[in-house]
């Protein structure tokens, strides 16, 4: 009875097929793999040295120019971002407080990711304080704090709130500030303040008390003091024994008539 072979395929046989028909595409592979492994090893070799240079420089910087060269020749290092701050730090210290904010602008447009983006947004609100834009202040304060509610900066920028309410005489609005300090972030060190400022403001609403009128006048009575001093002097005394009595019992009427008058006697 015929039998049917069934012939096993030999992996060395179809190993060595791939390879002729696709080494090109395999060897390609290799050498752009290894190309990009190359590129990256240099790029990090560049960039810690590049970041090295910014921080050496970012270290020796102590002017304004200084840390807009920092900025220029090292645009995107981690420097490069510190740079901004420090250079609007210093502005402010000269009293530039719109360039300091035009700058802190750049460091926030550049880097909203970046872990100081909050605090540049502070600092450019307190900038708008000292330029008399309490306004503008107030409205970046709270956009601060709606932006980034689980933020550090939410509670120190409430709080910054306080004083501004404050002078505008929205009494009751600042004390809803103090008390969402109070119930969201109890556990931060604003709420110290917070607790302070409200009771501040629990003084400045209550209505101020009429003044009390003063009492009426009474009679005057001789005191038992002044009674004693009379009697001890020898003086008063005498007086009081030669004087009449001080308490006069008016005498009644007579009812009796008049006696009529004798005659007149014979001689």
């Amino acid at each position: 009875m015929p039998t049917v072979s069934s012939s096993l395929p030999d992996p060395v046989l179809e190993s060595h097929v791939f390879w002729e028909r696709h080494k090109k595409e395999v060897v390609a592979a290799l050498v752009i793999a290894l190309f990009a492994l190359a590129a990256y090893g240099g790029y990090r070799l560049y960039s810690e040295r590049h970041n090295s240079a910014a921080a050496a420089l970012l270290a020796s910087a102590k002017t304004e120019t200084d840390y807009q060269k920092v900025i220029t020749q090292f645009s995107g290092t981690p420097a490069s971002a510190s740079a901004y701050i420090f250079l609007a730090s210093e502005q402010r210290k000269a009293k530039k407080y719109e360039e300091a904010n035009a700058t802190l602008q750049s460091f926030v447009t550049k880097n909203p990711k970046h872990d100081l983006t909050g605090t540049a947004r502070m600092a450019m609100a307190a900038n708008l304080e000292s330029l008399g834009k309490r306004d503008e202040a107030l409205t970046m304060y709270q956009r601060i704090a709606a932006d980034n509610p689980q933020g550090f900066t939410a509670p120190i920028a409430l709080i910054s709130t306080v004083p501004i309410l404050k002078e505008k005489n929205q009494i009751e609005e600042a004390r809803r500030v103090c008390e969402t300090i109070l119930t969201q972030y109890r556990d931060s060190a604003i709420a110290m303040e917070a607790t302070q400022q409200l009771r501040v403001l629990k003084v400045v609403s209550e209505p101020a008390k009429a003044p009390t009128p003063p009492a009426a006048p009474t009679a005057a009575t001789p005191g038992p003091a002044v009674s004693a001093t009379v009697a001890s002097s020898p003086a008063a005394s005498a007086v009081q024994s030669a004087a009449p009595s001080a308490t006069l019992t008016p005498r009644a009427p007579s009812s009796k008539k008049p006696a009529a008058p004798a005659p007149p006697k014979k001689p």
